[in-house]
């Protein structure tokens, strides 16, 4: 090699490896103290990327599971509010057969009466409960529905029954005749925007159930459907049929919608001499709500964002329990009543209904319960697999990178020797000019 003073390659090419080494010490030094072997895209483009998206998945995961839990606690004081008033409703059909017990006075069945009424408004209060200011069981939170009649079925009458059989004729569901004569009284009692109707009639020879339902309600209630499986259309407009599949009788109300809802329908026979027809009033109070009378309603359900892709969420549609929807109460304030034995077996039968509704709506938001905490399981489990993924990326091996650490900070230890002797090779030039 030629013995220059210009240009010391030497010491350039030990400088260049000394910035090398510099360098790598600082990429080394960069990873051990951030835990990261990529800690920007030019450490590695493409891995950055997919650990960028990774990471944006980890985070929508994880306020999806928050989600979850949110609407978890929003759906447990909505069960709180049903639950009470399911208490509630059992405790006021236990005050109502006692009201229906003839050992009562006028006086007790008063008594019995103010308590009944406390406790409706007690029901409207729980159907004004709120969730971060949000009402929730006051009928705001409806899914989308048409109006719908009140529809009540009897499968306890004879599969071949319909409206134009004769009361006389009626027969129960195993064939047995209902032993009903001509000359017997056919009772009916319902409750109609809170106020409880009841009249009679003699059977005569050819009264009809659809006739005699129709007369003694003033057209309030009548025979819906004549001996057909089909009893109408629920508010989504998809068919209802019968629980057994087979032809049954149904009532309904004239109108359409909870002010023309009807509740607590009784039917019952006596005989000339005032004797109850037992066999015959076990299949005539037989009719169950087949389908509940609501109001129409745009979609107001709550939507529960439970994912990370749009419109990945849990509708839950929340019916009103106020009181009038139970059919416990008028628009004007009235409320069931059983000031007289009559009324108050019509109540049994509407707080019959109105418990079938809250129960109802209690399983409704029992099953969303459930459903997210096993969509909190999911999301957990989820976010846990990304996050793996994502640190098999991401994240340094550190054993490994403090290695690369230690041979870097040796060889930068090294380059800098090199480099001193390097800068004293041109002073040696010095010596020929001696």
């Amino acid at each position: 090699m030629a013995m220059v003073v210009k240009n010391n390659m030497s010491a350039i090419n030990t400088l260049n490896t000394l910035n090398k080494n510099t360098n790598a010490l600082k990429k080394s030094l960069e990873k051990v103290s951030s835990g990261m072997k990529i800690n920007s895209a030019a450490d590695d483009a493409s891995g950055y990327a997919i650990s960028e998206r990774m990471r944006v998945q980890i985070r929508s995961l994880d306020q999806a599971n928050q989600n979850a839990q949110n609407g978890g606690s929003m759906m447990k004081v909505a069960e709180g509010a049903v639950s009470s008033t399911v208490e509630i409703l059992k405790t006021l059909k236990e005050k109502a057969v006692s009201a229906a017990n003839d050992t009562n006075t006028d006086s007790d069945r008063a008594t019995i009466q103010k308590e009944l009424d406390q406790s409706i408004d007690q029901i409207n209060d729980n159907a004004n409960v709120t969730f971060n200011g949000q009402y929730l069981v006051d009928g705001s939170h409806n899914k989308k529905t048409d109006a719908t009649t009140t529809m009540m079925t009897n499968q306890s009458l004879s599969t071949a029954q319909d409206g134009d059989t004769k009361l006389v004729e009626l027969k129960a569901r195993n064939g047995d005749s209902l032993n009903i004569h001509s000359t017997d009284t056919v009772t009916v009692s319902y409750v109609k925007d809170g106020k409880t109707v009841t009249s009679s009639m003699t059977v005569g020879t050819g009264t009809t159930l659809g006739s005699a339902i129709s007369k003694l309600t003033g057209g309030a209630v009548q025979v819906k459907q004549d001996g057909t499986s089909l009893i109408g259309t629920d508010g989504s407009k998809n068919s209802v049929y019968t629980p057994s599949g087979q032809n049954a009788v149904t009532i309904g109300s004239g109108t359409a919608g909870i002010e023309g809802q009807i509740a607590g329908f009784t039917m019952y026979i006596t005989d000339n001499k005032g004797n109850v027809n037992k066999s015959a009033n076990a299949s005539l109070d037989a009719f169950d709500e087949t389908i509940r009378a609501q109001n129409k309603s745009e979609d107001n359900s709550i939507v529960l964002q439970i994912g990370t892709k749009a419109a990945q969420s849990i509708n839950v549609g929340l019916t009103d329990m106020k009181a009038t929807a139970l059919g416990l109460q008028g628009k004007d304030g009235n409320t069931i009543s059983v000031g007289t034995q009559e009324k108050a077996n019509a109540a049994i039968n509407a707080l019959d209904a109105a418990i079938q509704k809250a129960l109802d709506q209690q399983t409704t938001i029992g099953s969303i319960e459930s459903r997210l905490e096993y969509t909190q399981s999911n999301l957990t489990t989820a976010s846990e697999n990304v996050t793996s993924a994502e640190s098999v990326i991401r994240d340094a091996d550190m054993a490994k990178e403090m290695t690369n650490y230690t041979k870097n900070n040796v060889l930068l230890q090294a380059a800098q020797s090199m480099l001193s002797q390097a800068n004293q090779s041109s002073s040696n030039v010095l010596s020929l000019l001696q």
